[in-house]
Order: structure tokens, then C-alpha cells, then sequence
């Protein structure tokens, strides 16, 4: 179906678009960085914004709509920035996305609606993500500190509880207030956001800017309950039956952590990533001693995993002051999920890289803390199963290295709380609940999206499960139709 184009404020030529060259996000000096905790990116100027949307060709058939888990409706928003209408052009992200200053700031824009923009296909694509940030950080700083909120409709007289406030949870949020109902989420931690908050770093999300985020949750009607563990503060049939939900939706994440199950994993200093960033983040270790948070400041670290959550860990033990910190992968770069401008700054910081690595054991002193990891060098074989090329052990490789901490970033499970007291929910083999497309678990009234139901994935596809979700469980409120899973 063709999207009506909106009016266009850009009087300059597609010819002259095509040769402005994209703007150059603003950064903090490296070498000064790598020893704060503030913001890296330092977000685009007005001018900047102006020039970046101008590159925008306005596509008869624009395809970045396409590359959006939640559908932004990115050409109208960033002609509004081409005529300047900042505060319009945030309002008109905020009709899909309930968090604009974190997914402009977070998400794999280059892998999603960068990667499909169509000015890409000969020049770099416009940069879309840092747009959003800055329409969303612009609209923060005019506010006031009161957010604009739409008007609320007609309450429907139902009830509906979320179960996690991580992206996917704030998406189903958002979109359910809207529809009138009395939403209410319960989040098992002190403070709002789930992965937002004790897994992203400050220097790459500040939490003020999350935290406005909720505010204007809370502002158009959302309810928030912390310290809150559904499960063990109460049942999902006793939230259902007792306190009169009518429908739930499950957006748990996936933090349980995983360990490579090898010798000496349980010595003192060896963390898994989630500890050790929830130590850092949500404790704010990084304020030490403002804020007395045990988090041991290592001399030699290693973080074994090649993603972004590696890229954070190996970022923050270079900030508490590791005089190396090093990321060790069993693959190439190449084969790196990480998104490549973590990767840059991690550079840029002076992380020292080893791939083509593999931890077989980690090795402890007398007093049980971790003093060496004895690794193997590793080549590339076959691809497996992930499309990516096995890594395989060389022989003779054998090494050792001297460290005394070690963080382990090598995925995430989903916590099994649920499935052990709710034996009506289906999950797979894997810990994940089972869903169909729309969110429908096997229990009526309950759905589920986000890394609980896919598995460890980006904010914005968790979003995007959470809005389909929303969807369906408007459409279940309305007539009560269930069909299980």
C-alpha cells in the first residue's frame, strides 16, 4: 500500500542532497572518555540536524519505514526537521515509539532502516538514529521537565498488567494507555527499564534520559510498581484472579546468564556480564565511593564474548580503571556481533582485542582469587548453524596469561521463575515461552514478546514485539476470543 507523501519543506534539489556528505556525530576525546562515565556521543547540533535531513531524497516508495520494528513513519518526521519544526518532528516519532531518545541512542540503526534507506545504495544512508536522538533530546530540553502528553480517551473499564519494564514492556505500555485501559507495570528491580538500566552503561544511555522516558509514561496514566517479583510476590493467576487483570503481558527479558562450564568459573573475580554490569549500572559502582558498591577494580581484565554486551563490560572495566582490558573472542572480528561503532570507540579507548581466542580454564591462587586463563588459539572452519564459521582449536596453541578478573559476555537464558510457578504457560527447550506472532501464549489472557519469547535480540525488535502484542490484546479485550497456542 502506498504511503501518502507528506508536504515537502526541502527546496533543494535531489541532485544537490546527494552531495551534502553526512553529518559527523560529535564525540567526547577518547582519551578523556575512557575515564568518565558521560555520554560518548555528544548528539548533533540544530544546524547539523537540519543539514543530515536535508539528504533525504523523499522517496516515491521509501523503504526505511520497512527496516523499523515499530514502523516510525521516518519521512514525515524528518521533513519536519527540514523546516525546523523540531517539537513536531518528536511528536510525530512518539505516534509509534514510546522511547525516541533511547532507541535513537541504542539501536542497530544501520542494520535496520539505515541499512534499507535508499540514499545508501550509493552514498552513506542518512543517519536516521541520530536524527530520532536528536528530536527527542531537543524536545526533552524544551519541556520543561513537563511532558506533553495526548489526551486521554475514554477508559475502558479493563484492566491490563505488564510484567517487566524493559523495552518491550514500555512499548506494550504505551500503546495500551492509549487504548483506554488501566495499565499497571511490575518491575522485580528498584528502578524502571529492565536491560535500559542494569545493562547498558551510562557513557552509551544516561539514565536521566530513561528515566524522563517513564515520567512521561507515568504522565499519560501508566502505573508503576518496583520491587515486585510476579512469581513470588504474587502468581500470574493470583494478579489475574484476585487483583481483576484481564489481560498480561509477559516481558520478562532474558537475564538469566551463561557460563562456558569450565574449570575455575567459580573463583573469586570471575563475573558473569550481568553481574557485573547491574553491579556497575543499577548499583552505581561507577560512583565509587559515593556509592560503596563491592565491584573489583582490575589491573589485567579479560571479557570473553564478541557482542555488544562485551563491548559494554570490556568499555566499563577500562572506566574503574584496568590498566588492560582486553576482549577475548573465539572467532575473527568479522564475525563479531557487536555493532561496529561499539567496537570503534572500544578502540578508540585503547581495549586491547585478542581474536581468534578460546578460555579452556581459568586459573586461582591460594586465596580462590583468579590469577591466570590458560586459552587456545583457534582457526575458522565451516559455518554453523548461525551462518558464521566454527571456530575450531589449534593444535598445540595451548597458552597462558595473567589477569585478575574476568567477565564473561556470552549470552543470556530466561529465568525460569515463570514456568516453574506457572506450569500453564509452554515454554520451549530452551527456557523461552511460547508465543504465536501476535504475543498469544497458552494461557488465555496472557501474551508475551521481547527476549523471553525470541531470545537475547535488540531493543528495538523487543519494542516491536511489545506494540504487535498491544495489538492483540486490545482486540482481546474488545471480544474475549481466545485461541490457545
Amino acid at each position: 500500500m502506498k504511503r501518502e507523501q507528506p508536504q515537502s519543506f526541502n527546496t533543494i534539489s535531489v541532485k544537490e542532497r546527494l552531495i551534502i556528505p553526512r553529518q559527523v556525530m560529535p564525540e567526547q576525546d577518547p582519551l578523556l572518555r575512557s575515564g568518565n562515565f558521560l555520554e560518548v556521543n555528544l548528539g548533533l547540533s540544530a544546524e547539523q540536524a537540519v543539514i543530515e535531513a536535508q539528504r533525504c531524497i523523499e522517496c516515491k516508495s521509501p523503504s526505511c519505514m520497512d527496516g523499523c520494528p515499530v514502523s516510525i513513519k521516518i519521512p514525515d518526521f524528518i521533513q519536519l526537521i527540514c523546516n525546523k519544526d523540531f517539537l513536531g518532528a518528536a511528536d510525530k516519532i512518539k505516534e509509534d515509539s514510546s522511547l525516541p531518545a533511547v532507541c535513537g541512542r541504542v539501536c542497530p540503526q544501520e542494520t535496520q532502516c539505515e541499512e534499507v534507506c535508499v540514499v545508501g545504495k550509493r552514498f552513506e544512508p542518512v543517519a536516521i538514529g541520530r536524527l530520532e536522538r536528536f528530536v527527542a533530546d531537543y524536545a526533552m530540553l524544551h519541556s520543561n521537565g513537563s511532558p506533553v502528553t495526548p489526551d486521554k480517551p475514554q477508559p475502558s473499564g479493563q484492566k491490563v498488567a505488564i510484567v517487566g519494564s524493559g523495552p518491550a514492556g514500555l512499548a506494550a505500555a504505551s500503546d495500551l494507555i492509549k487504548e483506554g485501559h488501566e495499565v499497571t507495570v511490575f518491575e522485580a528491580l528498584h528502578e524502571f527499564g529492565g536491560v535500559l538500566v542494569y545493562g547498558i552503561p551510562e557513557f552509551r544511555l544516561p539514565k536521566k534520559i530513561l528515566r524522563q522516558e517513564v515520567a512521561n509514561l507515568e504522565a499519560m496514566g501508566v502505573k508503576f510498581v518496583k520491587n515486585f517479583i510476579v512469581g513470588r510476590s504474587m502468581t500470574i493467576q493470583e494478579l489475574m484472579e484476585e487483583e481483576g487483570y484481564d489481560a498480561m503481558f509477559l516481558g520478562l527479558g532474558a537475564g538469566l546468564p551463561r557460563f562456558m562450564n569450565i574449570p575455575g568459573e567459580n573463583l573469586n573475580g570471575v563475573y558473569s556480564a550481568n553481574e557485573f554490569l547491574t553491579r556497575s549500572n543499577l548499583m552505581r559502582a561507577y560512583e565509587f565511593p559515593e556509592w560503596d558498591t563491592p565491584l573489583y577494580r582490575a589491573k589485567h581484565a579479560i571479557i570473553v564474548g564478541g557482542g555488544n554486551t562485551a563491548m559494554d563490560a570490556v568499555r566499563t572495566a577500562k572506566r574503574l580503571g584496568a590498566e588492560e582490558a582486553s576482549i577475548v573472542y573465539r572467532r575473527s572480528e568479522e564475525e563479531m556481533p557487536a555493532r561496529n561503532e561499539e567496537i570503534h570507540h572500544a578502540k578508540e579507548e585503547g581495549v586491547k582485542f585478542m581474536n581468534l581466542v578460546n578460555p579452556i580454564e581459568f586459573i586461582g591462587d591460594e586465596q580462590g582469587s583468579v590469577v591466570a586463563a590458560k586459552c587456545l588459539r583457534m582457526k575458522l572452519g565451516e559455518p554453523d548453524e548461525s551462518g558464521r564459521r566454527r571456530p575450531v582449536p589449534m593444535e598445540g596453541s595451548e597458552f597462558t596469561m595473567d589477569i585478575d578478573m574476568v567477565v564473561i559476555a556470552v549470552g543470556n537464558g530466561s529465568n525460569p521463575l515463570i514456568s516453574q510457578t506457572t506450569p500453564a504457560i509452554k515454554t520451549n527447550k530452551w527456557g523461552n515461552i511460547i508465543a504465536d506472532e501476535d504475543g498469544r501464549t497458552s494461557m488465555e489472557g496472557v501474551f508475551a514478546g521481547g527476549d523471553i519469547v525470541s531470545g537475547g535480540a535488540t531493543v528495538i525488535l523487543a519494542m516491536g514485539a511489545g506494540r504487535k502484542s498491544a495489538i492483540a490484546i486490545n482486540e482481546y479485550l474488545k471480544t474475549k476470543v481466545w485461541s490457545v497456542v
